[in-house]
């Protein structure tokens, strides 16, 4: 019997949640007559609301346990008897977390799928068990497994991300007297160890301005804007600094506009793959092949350094921020340049 209502539990990282698009699409081809739904933290909502493939948003208030045990516990049985009330006859859970299991047996789905990679014991709640660690180890591939599963897999992997008008209105108002190239920059990270230096990013935009001309942009999270600031004091020439001034939805429109973005492996990297838009970007302490910009795993570069694809986050070394110098990184954004300025030319 086909499902009727469906709910994809992806509640986070933006990057996760990009990597997670194409299981939706496939879900809406294999499922046309569906009713589905996505949970998601309230902060990425407003990048899936109104997606073509989705009924429904299901915003997940993440940050309700800091509010103290109580009202953590009294804020998650809410949202759980809301959950419940949907009537879902299949849950696919692509987080693998004890709250996402939970909130998958909360569905009280007949079918409830999960990845074989979940930890905190969340496979405990699941009907159905993914093996997604055959194959390519690439988030978007391990996802794809779901899809595979349900018979879904037999088209492309498609990324589809909708735009809100009022945030590209205000994007391209914003850029409109900014001279193009538009290049922009994504400084931060929440771990210190996949944060590539402010000055290896400010060397590389005071090349790009010098061969290219063009603008700089620099983009991040309001706990990124130090960083950004910092940057942005070593580069002289066209620049906007908007990093933390930003909405999510506003965020995704300035991407959509920009002619390339360089970026550390974060979220905004694949927010901007997942619009089309190249990227370049040094990867530290993780893998290209695991977490690389899916389709541009050329446009990154990795470190050289014995511990490479480490994935620790906290580091007394460095040693893969100064190995990873902006004369290995400057080529592939020289080349994506180049290709900008011709197509330029020629239209």
């Amino acid at each position: 019997m086909e499902p009727s209502r469906i709910v994809l539990i992806k509640p986070s990282a933006l990057g996760d949640i990009m990597n997670s698009l194409p299981v939706l699409t496939a879900l809406r081809q294999r499922f046309p007559h569906a009713h589905i739904s996505w949970i998601v933290n309230r902060i990425y909502e407003p990048l899936l609301r109104g997606h073509p493939d989705l009924d429904e948003t299901i915003a997940f208030e993440r940050n309700v346990s800091r509010q103290g045990p109580i009202a953590g516990f009294l804020g998650m049985a809410r949202f759980l008897r809301h959950v419940r009330r949907q009537k879902f006859d299949l849950t696919i859970d692509l987080q693998g977390l004890l709250r996402t299991g939970l909130i998958a047996l909360a569905t009280g789905a007949k079918r409830r799928i999960g990845l074989s990679s979940a930890r905190e014991g969340a496979w405990w709640f699941y009907t159905e068990v993914v093996d997604d660690r055959q194959g390519s180890p690439h988030a978007v591939d391990r996802y794809w497994h779901v899809a595979e599963h349900l018979d879904a897999a037999d088209q492309p992997k498609d990324f589809r991300l909708p735009l809100e008008t009022s945030a590209s209105d205000w994007a391209r108002a914003i850029l409109h007297d900014l001279p193009r190239p538009w290049l922009a920059l994504a400084v931060g990270s929440r771990w210190i160890t996949k944060r590539w230096p402010p000055q290896h990013f400010a060397e590389l935009a005071r090349r790009s301005l010098a061969e290219f001309g063009g603008s700089i942009i620099l983009i991040g999270a309001p706990d990124e804007a130090e960083l950004a600031r910092h940057a942005a004091q070593m580069i002289h020439g066209p620049k906007l600094n908007l990093a933390g001034t930003t909405s999510m939805a506003q965020l995704a429109a300035l991407l959509a506009q920009a002619d390339v973005l360089l970026a550390n492996d974060t979220g905004p990297l694949h927010l901007a793959v997942a619009l089309g838009r190249p990227v370049v970007a040094p990867y530290t302490c993780t893998k290209v092949s695991h977490n690389g910009p899916y389709g541009q795993e050329r446009n990154a570069v990795e470190t050289k350094v014995f511990c490479q694809g480490s994935y620790l986050r906290q580091c007394q070394r460095l040693d893969c921020m100064t190995e990873l110098t902006p004369d290995r990184v400057w080529p592939i954004l020289r080349g994506i340049l180049e290709t900008w300025a011709n197509h330029r030319q020629s239209a």
